[in-house]
């Protein structure tokens, strides 16, 4: 497969807007329910408090947003390719986010290792594509 013609470097733009897209959206619904964030990440008596729920509240509009604006960049794939680096650089603060929570106990490590590779995969796509893009 040639990677740089046109046609391609939109598809993999579109695939990595859809792809950020989609996960936001996943976490927008783990950050509203509790019970949700419970099962992605292991914790089987966890009881969130007003703290955890004011917190989580604050944060999720934020990510519905960035799915939106995900879906946004999706709509002019070249002229919006830099949102890409932007969201890596939320991506890249939710992991820092994480390894606090595993260095603290909060979170077993087993509980991220699927969450980290997604992450991983994510990013490198973001990379791989705004790169490609760029050619």
């Amino acid at each position: 497969m040639k990677y740089t013609t046109m046609e391609n470097k939109i598809l993999f733009l579109r695939i990595s807007y859809w792809a950020g897209a989609i996960l936001d959206a996943i976490a927008f619904l783990i950050m509203i329910f509790p019970s949700l964030f419970a099962l992605n990440n292991g914790l089987t008596s966890f009881k969130p408090g007003p703290d955890y729920r004011y917190a989580m509240g604050m944060g999720a509009p934020l990510m519905l947003g960035w799915t939106v604006l995900l879906l946004w960049a999706d709509r002019k794939p070249m002229e919006r390719k830099g949102i890409l680096l932007i969201t890596l650089l939320v991506v890249l603060g939710e992991v820092a986010t994480e390894i606090v929570g595993v260095m603290t106990g909060f979170i077993a490590v087993s509980a991220m290792l699927l969450t980290w590779t997604i992450q991983f995969v994510l990013s490198v796509l973001f990379v791989f594509s705004y790169w490609n893009a760029s050619k």
